[in-house]
């Protein structure tokens, strides 16, 4: 355990302890060299002493360093100093996203949307570089006030591997977010973030994770064997395209997830569009249960043992054949020949031939700027098949063919199947009066159609009106009725709550409860010192600034402090301290 006030490396001072976990311990610093808060993560005892896993986590904290997104905590250093490994990250200033599902219970949709497509973008960037978090869970996203969302563990997170499944205290948290591929220990994937992802997703609109335990390898083997279940019979809100999305992010078998996350993206950015609330429920390409290839190679390993003891048998009986049954044989060998060449020519004509047709490249129709129905009839004319997608636009009309895939003149084989993209007309929402609402959940709404939001604090005159209430609407840049486009802006205003002075005399404050109170808000605090009869030691008598006045960063606060009458006069003494930076 790391002290109050100790130096780690003679650089970071710690102020506080902000988090422990199975793994490791937080503490908020001071970065005396750059005078700056930070969040030093030192790994637990346990850990530090197995020297393989002391080196796996500073490569992959080093490699995860090198990241560098708005959602992904930077990471500053990572070192060691008399036996304690240790990491220092940028400090977040709010809460975890298990926090915030614990307090709220079920978060609403454009919430769960909002966080999740911030949370692929920075996978996004991650999978690029080739480095997977594995260990995508709640307790590993921060989301700050303004809303933004942050991945951290990076690098704890690569280093671990699945024989800690054994150590209950460090893995319970992760395996309710496990993939089957990691459960079962294979390696991990892309997809294997993409299943993590699917499993939160669920927890959000639920409040709950759908597979639990009395220990870890149950949890894992439910991850395994049993089927997730429905997000929508817990909350009926939900549709069926969300519950889609979940439901192919935590697919068993890796084949039948997303690709990549940005294809889980483009869905989700879908998935609350009108024309698809009637969407049916998603079912899957490739088996769901058996997914590795293990049993396909032992069957085949068995096949061939039982064809070797055959063949001596088979020379056997063939030498105590009589010549008569030799010749029967012979001529049912010729009818079978003459039945079988037949069958082969049949299968050719009516198989083969119109499967080797069907396989002929042929062109794509340029149908672009088509209207959808002539153009559809145009390709299914043409001998393929057809698939409707709509997309925004600006500039072409709606329910005119913006493009196909394949493109236009490109070659396709006969009979498959061409996606025609056509116009649903510029995306717009009209404006409405989003006063006294919550300005994240409506960012989060208008978002979706593309529009730019910005939050901003405006000051208010009745600050206690306000009180707990800083996130509504009190005001907006654009008035109700009026159609914006995307890529246009609206800005939404929130209260900005003034911080004031208390009554410290009324309240009987000490002078150390205001020494705190200084280091809380950046204040200078200066004392001065006044004998009396009737109060205890250290009780504040007068104050200034006075109660109820704006606390501005850097003031002066002045007090003055009791001190009990003793038969030797003291003259009044004055004593300067200056407020931490940083200190919560």
């Amino acid at each position: 355990m790391v002290a109050k006030g100790q130096r780690i490396n003679d650089r970071y001072e710690i102020q506080k302890l902000i988090g422990e976990g199975g793994m490791a311990n937080v503490y908020l610093a001071h970065d005396t060299i750059l005078d700056r808060k930070v969040a030093v993560k030192v790994l637990r005892g346990d850990l530090s002493d197995d020297e393989k896993f002391v080196r796996r986590f500073q490569r992959e904290a080093l490699n995860a360093s090198s990241l560098s997104h708005p959602n992904i905590v930077e990471i500053y250093d990572v070192d060691e100093d008399e036996g304690n490994f240790y990491i220092v990250m940028e400090y977040i200033e709010g809460k975890t996203l298990k926090q915030m599902i614990k307090r709220r219970g079920v978060l609403t949709l454009p919430e769960t949307i909002d966080i999740v497509l911030q949370l692929i973008d920075a996978l996004s960037v991650a999978h690029d570089s080739y480095i997977i978090h594995r260990d995508i869970k709640p307790q590993n996203i921060m989301i700050k006030e303004n809303g933004l969302v942050k991945i951290t563990d990076f690098g704890i997170a690569m280093a671990l591997n699945s024989a800690q499944l054994t150590q209950t205290n460090s893995v319970m948290g992760s395996v309710h977010y496990l993939p089957p591929e990691q459960a079962s220990g294979k390696g991990s994937t892309i997809r294997s973030d993409i299943y993590s992802l699917g499993i939160m997703m669920f927890e959000m609109l639920t409040g709950k994770v759908p597979f639990k335990g009395d220990s870890a390898v149950e949890i894992a083997l439910k991850h395994i064997k049993e089927e997730m279940p429905s997000v929508r019979s817990i909350n009926p809100v939900v549709p069926q395209s969300v519950e889609n999305v979940i439901l192919k992010a935590t697919a068993k078998n890796p084949k039948n997830r997303y690709r990549d996350v940005r294809e889980m993206a483009e869905d989700i950015k879908t998935c609350l569009d009108e024309e698809r609330q009637d969407e049916e429920r998603i079912t899957f390409k490739y088996p769901e249960i058996d997914f590795s290839e293990t049993n396909t190679k032992a069957i085949k390993v068995k096949e061939t043992k039982k064809e070797e003891p055959s063949k001596p048998v088979a020379k056997k009986i063939e030498e105590e054949v009589d010549p008569e049954e030799e010749s029967n044989n012979k001529k049912i060998k010729i009818i079978i020949g003459i039945v079988s060449t037949l069958v082969l020519l049949l299968f050719i004509m009516f198989i083969v031939v119109p499967k080797v047709s069907e396989s002929r490249s042929i062109e794509v129709p340029d149908v672009y700027g088509m209207e959808i129905n002539k153009a559809e009839k145009m390709l299914k004319k043409s001998g393929f098949k057809v698939d409707r997608k709509k997309r925004n636009s600006d500039s072409i009309d709606a329910g005119l063919v913006i493009e196909t895939d394949p493109k236009r003149n490109s070659s396709a084989k006969k009979k498959s199947i061409i996606t025609i993209y056509y116009s649903a007309g510029s995306k717009s929402i009209k404006v409405k009066d989003y006063t006294g609402k919550n300005a994240y959940e409506i960012k989060a709404k208008l978002e979706l159609s593309d529009i730019v939001v910005n939050i901003e604090e405006k000051e208010v005159t009745d600050s206690a009106k306000y009180k707990n209430k800083t996130q509504l609407v009190i005001d907006q840049s654009v008035e109700k009725g009026k159609v914006l486009k995307a890529g246009e802006v609206i800005t939404l205003y929130i209260p900005k709550i003034l911080n004031t002075y208390p009554d410290m005399v009324a309240d009987e404050w000490d002078k150390d409860r205001a020494s705190e109170f200084c280091e809380k808000y950046g204040l200078t605090l200066k004392v001065n010192y006044k004998e009396t009869e009737d109060k205890e030691d250290g009780i504040i008598l007068a104050q200034s600034p006075k109660a109820g006045e704006e606390i501005f960063e850097n003031d002066t606060l002045r007090i003055v402090v009791s001190k009990k009458v003793t038969t030797t006069t003291t003259k009044a003494t004055t004593t300067t301290t200056k407020a931490e930076d940083g200190v919560n």
